[in-house]
This record gives C-alpha cells, structure tokens and sequence, in this order.
C-alpha cells in the first residue's frame, strides 16, 4: 500500500524565484518523515511538490524528479489529480467542509474522485475511516451533525479520515498540531504512530520534541537568508539528528540556538 518516495536534484520555483534548491533525499516506506527548519527555508515547499500542490500558485514550477513508487509524479501527461489521491494532505489549521456532515466530510474525496459507492460500502468506508482516524468512538452517534461542529482536535482528525478515505498510498501533514491544544496535539501524534503501519507520512512541524516523538527520520532546512533558496542541509534518522548531528547548523537549530 505505501510506497518509497524518491526526490531527486529537484529545484522548485515560484515564477523566477527559486525557493528550494538541489534537494534530493528517499523516503522509506511505512515511516514518518519530520522536515524542520526555520521559518520561510522551503519545507512546505517540498512538501507540496510531493502532491503536486504549490502548482495552485501561479508560475510554479519544478526541474528534477519525484518519484512515488517509482512512478515521477512530473512526467509528461501525468494528472495532478491523479496524484493527489495517491498523495493525501492534511493543513496547518483543521479545514472540515462547513456545509457538509461528518459523514459527508467523510466520503468528501471519494464523492471528488466520482466513484461510485453503494449506501452499504460507504457506511463502511465512513467507519473504518473514523476508526482509522481514531474519531468513531466520539463520532458515531452524530454522524449529520456539521463537521465543524466538533472541537478544533476532532475536526483535524475528521481531515485525516477524509484523506485516508480515499486510500492514499502517502499523506503529507503540514503542521497538523500548531492550531491545537496539547491533549489534540498528543492525540494526533498517537495517530500517526499507528497510520504508519499502512502509510508513507511526512509531517512538517515547528515543535523540536514533536519532531524527536513521532519521526523515523528527520530532514533539517535552511535558508542563508532573506531571498536566498532553502536548502536541505542534513537527512538522518531522527535520533542522529537530535543527538549527534553531522552539521553544525543543524546543532543549533534543534538546540534552540535560533529558528
């Protein structure tokens, strides 16, 4: 189900600013990947590059190559729609569909993707989805009451059933804890540890010891200033990086020197 995500010599522009420079870095299967670094260094960038999202920004584009599966994600003729039901995304702040229930929230995506589904099948798929999102128990009696009718920590878990729905081989997380308080915030990083036993993750987070908790391997950004690119400056397992980087940035940054 999960597959290796492969990034290589990839640059990544905004028109003719280049925001993210010569990165090239293998994600394993069945990890979490934490990319960290201080703000504006370009790990959102690259996040999005691996669903194909910072293409919605006018005059962005990319030279180098993702591959998920060993399929490039940028070749001719290829669908970013496609792709982002490969590749799920979870946001910074909890984004349930206002309008639509629980349930509808739910089944968002596939309803998107025009699949048909029996009331039988999506009954299921809203159940195990939930499940899988660690929300049915909270959930399950109140399912057409409005999304945004839960508490901040259940709607982002609401927007992690939703992208599981669909049956994504990864899903990306950009910043899913920043709006949330610290029991939400340990809620999700519990259910990261367990979606990873099906899915390829990559969170980007600002919390150090969020970071150290749920990642298999860490990936520590700069930038060398206002304007310049950001750059990947060391990929490790996270513990390296947290006890005994290669590079002396990387000791600070974690080290709360700056950032």
């Amino acid at each position: 189900m999960s597959k290796r995500i492969e990034v290589h010599d990839l640059n990544v522009y905004y028109g003719d600013f280049l925001a993210l420079e010569d990165v090239s870095l293998q994600i394993e299967p069945r990890s979490v990947t934490a990319f960290i670094g201080p703000s504006g260094c370009g790990k959102s960038t690259l996040l999005r590059t691996l669903n194909r999202m910072h293409e919605v920004v006018p005059g962005a584009h990319v030279e180098g190559e993702v591959l998920i599966g060993g399929n490039d994600l940028y070749a001719p003729g290829v669908d970013p729609v496609l792709v982002r039901r490969q590749v799920g995304m979870v946001f910074q702040r909890p984004n349930p569909f206002p309008t639509m229930s629980i349930r509808e929230n739910v089944l968002a995506g596939v309803k998107l993707n025009n699949r048909k589904i029996s009331k039988a099948d999506s009954d299921d798929l809203v159940e195990s989805s939930l499940k899988g999102a660690n929300l049915w128990s909270e959930v399950q009696d109140r399912l057409h009451k409005p999304g945004a009718s839960l508490s901040g920590g259940q709607q982002q878990r609401l927007c992690i059933a939703r992208a599981i729905a669909v049956s994504p081989e990864v899903v990306l997380m950009d910043e899913p804890c920043s709006a949330l308080d610290p029991i939400s915030t340990l809620a999700i990083e519990d259910l990261i540890e367990e979606l990873k036993q099906e899915y390829t993750i990559v969170i980007v987070t600002h919390n150090m010891q969020q970071a150290s908790r749920v990642s298999d391997k860490t990936a520590f950004f700069n930038i060398a200033g206002a304007g310049k690119p950001g750059k990947l400056i060391e990929y490790d397992d996270t513990d390296t990086i947290f006890s005994r980087p290669s590079v002396q940035a990387t000791e600070d940054y974690v080290s709360g020197k700056f950032g």
